[in-house]
């Protein structure tokens, strides 16, 4: 019998991925990567109001390109063998649809408006509508439909951005008929069936984001949703109540699609999902394992059984929904708005004067200040890093808050900000961004003891994501500050190979997600494990980093 490959395709915020893998042994047997040219550009982007919006046309493009880019150099064999795709993208990422599916930026008038555009997950502009959300499902008299939601609503999710858009702009308010999460338009795309209410809407997405339940026979309430502003009026019927799992099949790929993309026109296209819960698959996430996306952001995920959490409601999270990660299985999500993001910030500041001064010094010649400049960018966190490394753990030293945008979990709150304290003269560049990496930590701890607290063991954690791969600095602090044992899975691309285990049940090639975890893992690389004495010290630290914290959020209230 032939082997039988799938295509996991990761829709991230910079670049989409494509890989196609083996499904005997999870092995890529081609990959490749599209960088989104709008994206690169900044457009449409307003930072200052934490605006990121992203169009369509990066989206489709990147799909084209990274597939096929991924089949360049594949036998025939190969190819005819490709037998599922799943997409797995960032979340929560709407966009206002007509009736048809089709994004308001693709139709004329609209192609450069950024309110017709894919509202990005990092986007922060609805901080008032999420307080709104907040405060009625509190207070309307009726079910708090943040219940399930870890009882706070963030800016970052689906109903407060439509809520933002549909009062900032009147063209899309008048051509809206529907709005589509990301990952529902992606496989809607790939089968023809981009139709608003008929697409098989992600549980993921609508679970974690959307405040779906069936408790609720779906989405919240009309009168809530009129209640909480009259635009929103009628919108429910024109979205969704049923929503499945990423093992569920949308369709096979049309025929338009498969000659697009060079693929055999049986393919089956999944239930799409959001990243972090694929990266969890892909890192083999087991029942009360805590996966943590340690990137630009984090997602930490933790799956337990029904019978065992069906009765807790985790309060401060970032939902629970009954199959979001692993289809039989209640999965828990939580995160930070901010962590790699905020070495990335510290690094910026500090090449303020390379990029002002040295560019103006025309005593250098224009290749020399180029590569100055492209060096010190290149090697600033890992020098930081090597520096901080040698910096020791005092009780005493600066104390920093990892808010700088603002917080995710526990108990979201958007508005909230960073903060650096306890600085001297002495306080030294390494000494700062040793402080940063340990607040990033700290906020990372905090999610634990949240899940703690609430009645979810944690047994083991994993980690996954750019900063785990590539920063040992780093994950010896978080290891340290947990005081618990850290393993990094061995894949490069857990969020696409997750989509790649999830395509392979989908196409029936395993009877479920752990069948194919078994057989598709690649395993961890490495272990990183706390020092007592550090531990210790660190769990002072925490102390003041939470007396901290609660200083600034008493402050701005």
């Amino acid at each position: 019998m032939a082997k039988k490959y799938v295509i996991g395709i990761d829709y991230g915020t910079d670049s989409v991925r494509s890989v196609v893998v083996d499904t005997c042994n999870g092995k890529f047997a081609g990959s490749s990567v599209f960088e989104y040219p709008r994206w690169k550009k900044g457009l449409y982007c307003d930072p200052s109001i934490n605006q990121f919006r992203q169009h369509p046309l990066d989206y489709i493009e990147g799909l084209e390109e990274s597939v096929r880019g991924a089949l360049t150099g594949l036998t025939h064999d190969i190819i005819k063998n490709i037998v599922g795709i799943t997409v797995d993208t960032t979340g929560s990422t709407p966009v206002a649809v007509d009736k048809a599916g089709t994004p308001l930026s693709l139709k004329p008038g609209y192609e450069s408006n950024p309110d017709a555009m894919f509202v990005l997950w990092k986007d922060h502009t609805a901080v008032k509508e999420a307080d709104e959300i907040n405060k009625l499902s509190k207070n309307w008299g009726g079910t708090d439909f943040t219940k399930y939601e870890g009882g706070i609503y963030s800016s970052e999710w689906f109903w407060a951005k439509i809520l933002h858009v549909l009062r900032h702009s009147k063209e899309v308010r008048k051509e809206a008929y529907s709005w589509v999460e990301h990952c529902d338009w992606i496989p809607g795309l790939l089968t023809g069936k981009t139709n608003p209410l008929k697409l098989k809407r992600s549980r993921c997405a609508a679970g974690h984001k959307a405040m779906w339940h069936e408790d609720f026979n779906g989405l919240p309430d009309e009168k809530f949703l009129t209640k909480l502003d009259p635009l929103l009026s009628g919108l429910r019927e024109r979205l969704f109540s049923k929503t499945y799992t990423c093992d569920i099949e949308v369709g096979s790929i049309s025929t338009e699609w498969a000659k697009r993309l060079g693929l055999p026109s049986e393919v089956k296209i999944g239930v799409g999902t959001f990243d972090a819960h694929t990266g969890a698959v892909g890192g083999e996430i087991q029942p009360h394992h805590l996966v943590k996306v340690m990137g630009t952001s984090t997602c930490d995920m933790i799956v337990a059984p029904i019978s065992e959490s069906e009765n807790k409601l985790v309060a401060g999270i970032c939902g629970q929904v009954d199959g979001s990660i692993i289809p039989g299985m209640l999965g828990l999500e939580a995160g930070q708005s901010a962590f790699g993001d905020i070495y990335a910030w510290f690094g910026k500041l500090l090449m303020w004067p390379v990029n002002n001064l040295i560019s103006e010094m025309k005593w250098l010649d224009e290749k020399s200040r180029k590569r100055i400049m492209e060096e010190t960018a290149d090697q600033m966190i890992a020098e930081l890093s090597k520096q901080a490394e040698s910096v020791p753990v005092e009780e005493t030293s600066v104390i920093a808050l990892d808010w700088m945008n603002g917080r995710r979990t526990p108990d979201a709150n958007q508005s909230l900000k960073g903060a650096i304290t306890g600085l001297s003269l002495g306080s030294d560049t390494p000494r700062i961004f040793r402080a940063l990496v340990e607040a990033t930590a700290f906020g990372s701890k905090m999610i634990n003891e949240r899940f703690i607290s609430e009645g979810i063991r944690i047994d083991e954690v994993i980690a996954i994501g750019g900063v785990a791969k590539k920063n040992p600095f780093v994950m010896q602090i978080v290891a340290d500050v947990l005081n618990m044992p850290i393993k990094v899975a061995s894949s490069e691309q857990t969020c696409a190979l997750g989509s790649a285990m999830a395509a392979s049940v989908v196409a029936g090639v395993y009877k479920d997600i752990p069948e194919a975890q078994k057989a598709m893992g690649g395993g961890f690389e490495k272990e990183y494990h706390p020092d007592p004495e550090r531990a210790k010290k660190y769990e002072t630290l925490f102390r003041k980093y939470k007396n901290l914290g609660n200083l600034i959020e008493k402050g701005m209230n």
